[in-house]
């Protein structure tokens, strides 16, 4: 388990594409709203109808990307296998730690890994589907990629339940609601070892 301080903090949810991790960041955030805030991350694809700048995420062009690479200004990034780039600038951490409260990062596994790796305060969560044939059925009835990309993901994903074990704790989404009262559990219990638990 991660050892905590205070002001070194940061929640990492990440798991497959379908397995609900954005679902079970919704929950927490609704939960703990005055305490935990989700970092917004950039990207270089496209954006979906309906989706705002700064808001779902920063959308980059590919060479505005390069630029805060080469100014090392993010935490982590990663090419992801359908094209796109994504990453957390450090100017979030600092923004959500500057208005007292606990980054809450949503991450592809190697980003996972390596804010990990880098943030000794760094609290792991890999959120699973209860089996791969969910998984995918999941993938499907979202339908926001082509069938093309699903297998790309799904392929991924089977890379990345390898990955599981490296990570802090590992949450099974078999019933969102008991998967959201499992994930608050969890970052209470971390806050509350750190001593950053403002309330009860």
């Amino acid at each position: 388990m991660a050892s905590s301080t205070g002001n070194s903090l940061v929640v990492v949810v990440t798991g497959t594409s379908g397995a609900g991790k954005g679902t079970l960041e919704q929950a927490l955030l609704k939960n703990m709203p005055d305490v935990v805030e989700l970092a917004v991350s950039a990207t270089t694809r496209a954006r979906r109808p309906r989706e705002q700048d700064g808001r779902e995420y920063y959308f980059l062009s590919e060479r505005e990307f390069d630029s805060l690479v080469q100014k090392d200004e993010f935490l982590e990034y990663v090419q992801l296998p359908w094209g796109a780039r994504s990453g957390t600038l450090r100017s979030e951490i600092d923004r959500i730690r500057a208005h007292g409260k606990v980054p809450l990062l949503d991450l592809e596994t190697d980003g996972a890994l390596r804010v990990q790796e880098t943030i000794p305060g760094a609290v792991t969560i890999f959120v699973d589907a209860p089996t791969f044939e969910e998984l995918e059925r999941r993938l499907r009835e979202r339908a926001t990629e082509s069938s093309g990309e699903i297998q790309v993901r799904l392929a991924l994903a089977r890379k990345q339940q390898e990955q599981k074990d490296r990570f802090d704790y590992v949450i099974v989404n078999d019933d969102v609601e008991r998967a959201a009262d499992e994930l608050t559990a969890i970052v209470r219990r971390e806050l509350q070892t750190a001593g950053t638990m403002s309330r009860p």
